[in-house]
């Protein structure tokens, strides 16, 4: 049975082709491609207002028990007709246009059909942090006067009484599990799968600062920036309309669908729902943030070394 069939999974490398593919090539999107995603957008934008509307005519003292699970505040920086226009700004401002000509604004610059393993490595370093600088100023600029995004790291007066690296250690238990089970499964139906990633190591093997960028992108850059976008701001902003376990839902597609992977695409969103779990019962984003670059640390070992 082989673990890395699941691990090898580009689940939790960047949203971007640049990060789940090393290294990505210039992929050029099609305004049917766009148009598709956009419609999506739309569509999930509606349902949300449906599910809100409902969410809001139900009793309050429903006695579900798993609300209890929950302990995000029901006070969010953005106003509700703000979020999917925001989520859609920074999808179409920044993300799809990082993601596919990024690498290869790069690579003419640099007048190079293929670039160096160590420049490309650096290169999504740069880019991935202009996309989470990029993210950070849009979600600071949306949101309500004096608030600080820090503070999804600081968490609520009820999630101080929960641990949330209990939160993060559960969480990468069942992410575990999970690999061990799709892993069985993969070799029972479709046969064992070589996840070696050639190019991968010829990047991190090709120089200290190659090995470097690539560690501090799947470590610390990625994780930071999806936990920011997917967890602190959309997740927080469904949740404080909704049942958590709807935001969860919606949070997780928009998650899957980021990573442009339809192979993956079902993995993808079950992580989400696990990160998405972590930080809910928590309160507090340092959860999904370590599990998040925990799992992502597993991931690239088990690729580097298989």
């Amino acid at each position: 049975m082989h673990l890395t069939t699941y691990l090898s999974a580009p689940s939790f490398q960047s949203p971007t082709k640049l990060i789940q593919n090393f290294p990505t090539r210039s992929t050029i999107l099609s305004s049917k491609f766009l148009s598709n995603h956009f419609i999506f957008l739309s569509k999930l934008s509606t349902l949300t207002s449906f599910t809100c509307s409902y969410s809001k005519n139900k009793n309050t003292n429903d006695d579900d028990i798993f609300q209890e699970f929950s302990v995000l505040s029901s006070e969010v920086a953005w106003e509700e007709g703000s979020i999917w226009s925001t989520m859609g700004l920074y999808f179409f401002s920044l993300h799809i246009p990082l993601s596919f000509g990024g690498l290869s604004v790069v690579a003419k610059i640099m007048n190079q059909a293929v670039l160096d393993p160590q420049i490309e490595a650096v290169s999504i370093l740069l880019i991935q942090t202009i996309e989470l600088c990029g993210a950070f100023s849009l979600l600071k600029y949306t949101a309500k006067p004096n608030y600080k995004l820090a503070s999804f790291f600081q968490g609520s007066k009820f999630s101080k009484e929960r641990n949330w690296v209990q939160a993060a250690a559960v969480g990468f238990g069942l992410l575990a599990l999970l690999a061990l089970l799709t892993s069985f499964l993969a070799d029972r139906l479709i046969g064992p799968k070589d996840v070696n990633n050639p190019i991968l190591k010829d990047i991190i093997s090709s120089g200290s600062v190659s090995g470097g960028a690539v560690i501090i992108v799947y470590f610390f850059v990625t994780p930071f920036l999806e936990e920011i976008v997917y967890r602190g701001f959309l997740l927080t902003s469904l949740a404080s309309r909704m049942k958590w376990q709807q935001a969860v839902i919606i949070s997780s597609c928009i998650f899957s669908v980021a990573h442009f992977s339809n192979e993956n695409s079902f993995q993808l969103f079950i992580i989400g729902c696990i990160l998405g779990c972590s930080y809910c019962w928590s309160g507090n984003l340092s959860s999904s943030f370590v599990l998040h670059s925990l799992y992502n640390a597993a991931t690239l070992m088990v690729t580097v070394f298989s």
